[in-house]
């Protein structure tokens, strides 16, 4: 069992390098959200993800806030693949690491 959580922690640290992201005060979860499409909203304040490309802002999505986390310097995190945006979805008190695939990513519509 050692060998697992060693596993699970240097994943975890892997994934955070990718991302160039470190945790600081708060530990959120990591939600794996690569099936849908998405894109931030106009102002920037929220992400917008649906299963179909064509349900973005037509009210068959979903739709998170960006959780802005006084201690840290960002809250969306782009690489080359993928995209990790803290969220908060008013829902339960959840509040996420949400990464999507840059591949559904909806630009500019």
């Amino acid at each position: 069992m050692t060998d697992l959580i060693d596993f699970y922690f240097r994943i975890k640290a892997n994934v955070f390098e990718y991302f160039g992201y470190k945790e600081n005060w708060r530990v959120l979860p990591l939600d794996d959200a690569r099936e849908y499409y998405w894109k931030i909203s106009d102002y920037g304040d929220s992400v917008l993800y649906a299963d179909r490309r064509q349900d973005l802002g037509e009210g068959d999505g979903y739709e998170a806030e960006i959780y802005k986390q006084r201690f840290l310097e960002k809250w969306v995190y782009p690489a080359d693949d993928y995209t990790m945006i803290l969220v908060d979805t008013h829902v339960d008190l959840n509040q996420l690491l949400m990464v999507f695939d840059n591949k559904k990513e909806v630009c500019g519509e």
